[in-house]
């Protein structure tokens, strides 16, 4: 009796070893389609996520460009002067050189922070499809996009044609990323010429200097010291011991590691001081 009891054991786990094996198989077969599945729902949740992100940026983006009635012009100083009633205790902030490694980094900061600028775009940062990104980028988040040059050349050093290529090629390059030609014009060093200011009218842009900056000079290269600068307008380490800062002031920045890092502090202390930031936006162009 123990024998054939032995038998049947052997038997009968012989039959159902390969059935829990199976069942296990099954199981683990089961968890894995589940785990893939899962994870196809969360790919497609955060796939989802970033449209959504990207739909409502484009959105912000064509009502932040919508054309607007015009509440501030330009005066041949570059100072940013109110037209009838409009808030007169503003500053205008500008990116020159961009878009090169921080102007992304600093569009977000300015977006955080609710105030609109002019990023003054140089077109050998625009030739690669990475460049051209960027500014679609900047673009896609409201900002306004200016001219600043192909190579960012002295036009009082080239020829007519030579001008006439920094420039047109650069507002070509930005139409055929963005759609739209930039409305304002900024030369290097401020250097304009009589052939410059014709192009520029003809192009129907605005010709756009600035009031003041630092942080293209070496003792400013510091965000602390630059930050002090450009709250107080003053910049007592390159001869400038009184303050250029008042109502209307166009400020000058670069895409740079330093004013990076300065500018939060910027805008919060020119706030403190009772200025608000003018959407760039509500100046009077050409076009208008």
């Amino acid at each position: 009796m123990q024998r054939i009891g032995a038998v049947i054991f052997i038997v009968v786990a012989m039959v159902l070893l390969p059935a829990c094996s199976n069942t296990s198989k099954e199981s683990a077969q089961e968890n894995n389609a589940d785990q893939k599945e899962n994870e196809q729902r969360a790919d497609q949740k955060s796939e989802s996520e970033k449209k959504e992100k990207e739909k409502e940026e484009k959105e912000s983006a064509e009502v932040s460009q919508e054309v607007k009635e015009p509440k501030y012009k330009v005066t041949e100083n570059a100072s940013i002067v109110p037209i009838d009633n409009a808030e007169e205790k503003v500053v205008l902030v500008t990116i020159d050189d961009a878009p090169d490694k921080y102007s992304l980094e600093m569009a977000n900061t300015l977006k955080e922070l609710g105030v609109n600028a002019i990023f003054f775009v140089n077109g050998h940062f625009i030739e690669s499809e990475e460049g051209a990104q960027k500014l679609k980028k900047l673009h896609e988040m409201g900002f306004i996009i200016g001219n600043h040059t192909k190579t960012h050349a002295n036009l009082k050093k080239i020829s007519k044609g030579a001008q006439r290529e920094e420039i047109i090629s650069v507002s070509d390059r930005v139409e055929e990323i963005i759609g739209e030609r930039p409305l304002f014009f900024r030369a290097p060093h401020g250097a304009n010429t009589d052939y410059s200011r014709e192009l520029v009218a003809e192009e129907g842009m605005t010709l756009m200097n600035w009031t003041y900056g630092y942080d293209y000079f070496e003792p400013y290269m510091d965000a602390n010291k630059l930050e002090q600068a450009m709250i107080s307008g003053e910049g007592p380490e390159v001869g400038v011991d009184y303050s250029l800062l008042k109502p209307g002031a166009n400020l000058l920045m670069h895409d740079r590691e330093w004013t990076n890092k300065a500018l939060p502090g910027i805008i919060k202390g020119l706030r403190d001081k009772g200025y608000q930031m003018v959407d760039p936006a509500l100046i009077k162009t050409k076009d208008m």
